[in-house]
């Protein structure tokens, strides 16, 4: 398919005249039909489009449809038919009261063609550095980022609905493609075993009756497998995803030696990083954080949260659901990066933040991250009527370590702990120790002097003006500027369904998610410059009736 750039065309009399009358000028329709649709031209994007071949629709006026879809929550025929009834769509997107818009399709292979590009951000960027243009988002001022679950366009299956839909699957798949092949693999009892869904309420109850159920697909899995990989088979079976899939799947839930074959044991599972938990969907991953267990993708909203501006989102990032937070703070900053939308101002919750973070962000890219970090593990700090780590003297260039009694280190050795950071282990001599007045409040070993592990230098002296700054009311303050991503998610959730996957697999979800994060940008400028600038959320009356009366 290919593209004939055409020029913006005005918004025809009759709907600017409904539009004018009608329209709030708080309503994201007016601002896009007014400011943003003919800032965008089709000649920026025939990179997406082959230069020969039938005309394909405008990619500037798909992708504000496909932003108007997520901004009310419509499916794809939805959106289509919004087009043909609603008049701000008309007035939003300059067309004619008559026209008769376009099949639902189109939608889908518009954004398989944004993936097919490696550009799923392209809209997403080009409408905020519009924004950012017209000097609605500061430069390097502050920005705070958090994260909540998305849950996976799949129905959540068990360890035994997984095996089976994976075969399930399998067999639709080779039927589709293969149906003589398939016919002479086909064993009699698999029609009734893998022709509906697996559902639990369908399957066995006793213990002994599952295991065998389980059993069984595990043999009529691997006998597909062998089947696919014969030598009389055609080798491009072996290519199919859903061939693939039941490869993985089988790898992941069952010990085979070529012949026998068994159910694994919970001990023997990948890690929730790898495991697959649907065949429907094989890039959503199982997580639990507190009371909420999902299986699917978890979305880092980032977004500016400077004075006198609206709250823009900057950044974007979906990952797989076990993937932690601190592991995806260097992955925001470098993208902020190469999009010249860094914060001098990161506010952050301890998720994001340990030592290697402060010190990383404040070299390379030159950003205070603002959040409460770990405190000192120590028993003797979280007593606080002992010696924690702020309490000893270090010499770094003697590498020499003094006690609050004055006495010097005997050992300082450089290791590595379990998470591969480097760090220094530090011994007091027993000798030291064993004659301290104040040993108590110290140490409580008999065998052995005091002993430190802390990170190096750069990373201990971060850490620790990170716990000292924690401690006093300014950073209180600023910090409780950090709360209001809270309200963005919220919004994000209500508004446009982003805790919701339409789309299955990873890059799907990440293009949803942007144009979320696109729509909710329109709605806060549309508000911003109607005057409604944000303001604090008032008191309660109770809270405001107690405070008149203290």
């Amino acid at each position: 398919m290919s593209l004939k750039p055409q020029p913006p065309q005005p918004i025809p009399t009759e709907i600017a005249a409904w539009g004018a009358k009608h329209l709030t000028t708080d309503s994201p329709y007016r601002l896009v039909g007014d400011t943003l649709f003919a800032q965008f031209h089709d000649a920026d994007f025939t990179d997406l489009y082959h230069p020969e071949g039938k005309p394909g629709l405008s990619p500037v006026f798909l992708a504000f449809v496909t932003i108007f879809q997520q901004l009310e929550k419509l499916p794809d025929r939805a959106a289509a038919n919004a087009l043909v009834t609603r008049l701000d769509w008309k007035y939003a997107l300059h067309r004619p009261l008559d026209d008769d818009g376009f099949d639902a399709s189109v939608l889908v292979e518009f954004r398989q063609r944004l993936l097919d590009h490696a550009a799923e951000s392209r809209f997403f960027t080009a409408i905020l550095s519009q924004f950012q243009a017209m000097g609605l988002l500061k430069t390097r001022g502050r920005q705070r980022t958090d994260s909540t679950h998305v849950l996976g366009a799949i129905r959540a299956l068990n360890r035994l609905e997984t095996a089976g839909e994976t075969v399930r699957l399998a067999l639709n798949s080779l039927a589709t493609a293969a149906p003589a092949w398939l016919q002479a693999q086909v064993q009699s009892d698999w029609l009734k075993r893998y022709g509906s869904p697996f559902k639990e309420w369908h399957l066995p109850q006793g213990e002994t009756e599952r295991k065998t159920l389980v059993n069984q697909i595990g043999v009529d899995g691997l006998h597909l497998l062998h089947a696919v990989d014969a030598s009389d088979a055609p080798t491009w079976l072996r290519t199919l995803p859903a061939v693939e899939i039941l490869r993985r799947v089988w790898i992941q839930q069952f010990y085979t030696d070529g012949v026998q074959i068994r159910w694994r044991t919970p001990e023997e599972l990948p890690p929730a990083t790898r495991a697959i938990n649907s065949p429907h969907d094989v890039d959503a991953r199982y997580s639990k954080k507190r009371s909420t267990i999902w299986v699917g993708y978890k979305v880092h909203l980032t977004e500016s949260c400077d004075d006198d501006a609206p709250r823009l989102i900057t950044n974007v990032e979906v990952t797989p659901a076990p993937i932690a937070d601190t592991d995806m703070t260097d992955t925001i900053h470098q993208h902020l990066a190469e999009a010249d939308r860094l914060p001098a101002t990161h506010l952050v919750d301890a998720g994001y933040i340990d030592a290697e973070h402060l010190v990383t962000s404040q070299h390379e890219h030159q950003i205070d991250v603002f959040g409460p970090v770990p405190v000192d593990p120590s028993w003797q700090a979280r007593a606080k009527t002992g010696f924690g780590t702020a309490d000893f003297r270090m010499d770094w260039q003697a590498e020499v370590a003094y006690c609050p009694a004055g006495k010097a280190s005997q050992h300082w050795r450089h290791e590595h702990d379990d998470h591969g950071n480097p760090v220094v282990h530090i011994e007091f001599a027993r000798a030291d120790c064993g004659t301290c007045d104040v040993r108590t409040a110290c140490t409580r070993s008999t065998q052995r002097g005091r002993q430190l592990i802390i990170r190096e230098h750069d990373r201990f002296a971060a850490l620790q003006a990170a716990r000292q700054r924690q401690q006093t009311p300014a950073f209180q303050e600023q910090y409780a500027l950090r709360a209001g991503i809270e309200g963005s998610l919220s919004q994000g959730v209500r508004r446009c369904g982003l805790r919701q996957a339409r789309y299955v697999g990873e890059a799907k979800n990440r293009l949803q998610e942007l144009f979320v994060a696109t729509a909710l940008n329109i709605i806060r400028v549309s508000t911003f410059l109607a005057g409604e600038a944000f303001t604090a959320r008032a008191d309660p009356p109770f809270v405001r009736l107690m405070n008149a009366a203290a």
